[in-house]
């Protein structure tokens, strides 16, 4: 089964290349208060289509390069300019 995951694109300054942060909301297991966590990802973008600020999906992958597990799968939301 794939990994989908959705989250905003922080960099595109290598080619094919983008670097998307990905949010992650949860309840504290004690505490109860809601905390967020974020990662950042690299993902493989064939035709370098993806500018920073846009939201976009990722889905797990084969290993494109060393660190490189997603890929850009669609567009959810253009970066206002």
């Amino acid at each position: 089964m794939k990994k989908v995951l959705q989250g905003r694109v922080v960099s595109d300054a290598a080619d094919k290349t983008v670097t998307v942060s990905v949010e992650r909301r949860f309840k504290h297991p004690l505490y109860g208060k809601v905390v967020s966590s974020n990662k950042k990802y690299l993902a493989h973008d064939e035709a370098n289509a993806y500018g920073v600020g846009d939201l976009v999906e990722l889905t797990s992958a084969r290993p494109v390069s060393k660190r490189k597990r997603f890929v850009v799968t669609k567009l959810l939301e253009k970066a206002r300019s």
